[in-house]
């Protein structure tokens, strides 16, 4: 019998990633990608290319419905259908926008993980209930966050992060009847060897700021910040996912993905501008001056970067992942140092910056 495999959004990137994972693998699988009617063409196309180049005896399946609806949008004949047949799930679908409003965000974020969930308590041979939360659940608060935790902090950043905190919850109930594990990725980077990433946010803001801002005479640090930023390839996201999600000791944990060893967030806008200029920064702007240039529609829009996204360059957290550590060991999973992935994340995004498909949307 074939390993059942239901998974929420994809076309995503991690999604893909996972998909390919799973189709090299040599266990046969089942594989249902809950995909949106609208992204049904776009998913259709993924597959089509990713079975030209992977031969498996797996089999990949698109169904269609939505998370936002009650049932997920699914036929009661389709959700019969399924019962009996799916042993993992993997929840990744997510409004990532860190500029996102609250009802949208809300709406696929907490009501789309609900109705996951009591789909999922419906399903007869679950083996796994995996799902893909953030590491910045955190919001504000400071010091060392543990993977056992999950505190409501005093403030969040934006609604991407206080939704995915509510969904989380939601998800972490279900623990004590269900097996479950819950993934908190840091800010994901494109793959260490090629570079290859779907989006250019995060890090890739500072790659867009030095790239319409490289004939300056001088290009400053922003403030004299001494937080971590918590940057990791995709490749490890993929491979400890993996792990972790098919792991019998891992049932009822939560996990952060994130970098053990994170550079300062000086030293890395320190090395993307070096890699992408040639220049080395001098001197400071001050953090409240960069947040109100961003604050201006015009001014973001042409720098290519999310004031919300500013923040997490001065956020004074450190991620403990002493859990993820333990049971990584003797996996041979391990985070790659940012600088393994330097000249690969910049040349990529070099190749890639003047297409529209890769740069979010700025408001």
């Amino acid at each position: 019998m074939k390993t059942g495999y239901f998974v929420t959004g994809f076309p995503g990137f991690i999604g893909e990633k996972l998909l390919r994972k799973w189709l090299n693998e040599k266990d046969e699988k089942h594989i249902y990608l809950l995909v949106l009617p609208s992204m049904q063409q776009k998913a259709a196309e993924r597959i089509e290319k990713i079975r030209n180049e992977i031969k498996t005896t797996s089999t990949i399946h698109i169904v269609q419905g939505d998370i936002t609806k009650s049932n997920m949008g699914l036929s009661s004949t389709v959700s019969a259908y399924l019962k009996d047949k799916i042993h993992y799930v993997w929840h990744l679908a997510a409004a990532y926008d860190l500029a996102i409003e609250k009802p949208i965000a809300y709406r696929v974020n907490v009501t789309g993980t609900y109705h996951v969930n009591e789909w999922v308590k419906s399903l007869s041979d679950l083996k796994r209930y995996i799902y893909f939360s953030t590491a910045y659940v955190a919001g504000r608060r400071t010091g060392v966050i543990k993977e056992t935790e999950l505190i409501r902090p005093d403030h969040f950043r934006n609604y991407y992060e206080e939704t995915k905190f509510e969904a989380e919850v939601l998800v972490d109930q279900l623990k004590k009847d269900m097996p479950v594990t819950i993934l908190r990725p840091g800010i994901v980077k494109g793959d260490t060897v090629t570079g290859e990433t779907s989006k250019f946010d995060g890090p890739y803001y500072l790659l867009n700021i030095f790239d319409k801002t490289k004939n300056l005479s001088r290009l400053p640090y922003i403030s004299k910040s001494r937080a971590k930023l918590n940057v990791v390839p995709v490749e490890y996201v993929i491979e400890a996912a993996c792990y972790l999600g098919r792991n019998g000791d891992s049932a009822g944990k939560t996990y952060h993905l994130t970098d053990p060893n994170p550079y300062p967030a000086r030293e890395i806008y320190r090395f993307l501008l070096q890699k992408q200029t040639g220049k080395t920064p001098s001197g400071f702007v001050s953090h409240k001056l960069m947040d109100k240039a961003l604050a201006i529609p015009k001014v973001r829009k042409h720098l290519g970067a999310e004031r919300e996204g500013l923040e997490y360059f001065f956020w004074e957290g450190e991620f403990d992942q002493s859990e993820t550590a333990r049971d990584l060991n003797g996996s041979g999973i391990q985070c790659a140092d940012f600088l393994e992935g330097l000249d690969a994340m910049v040349d990529f995004y070099n190749r890639h910056k003047h297409e529209k498909n890769y740069h979010t949307f700025i408001k």
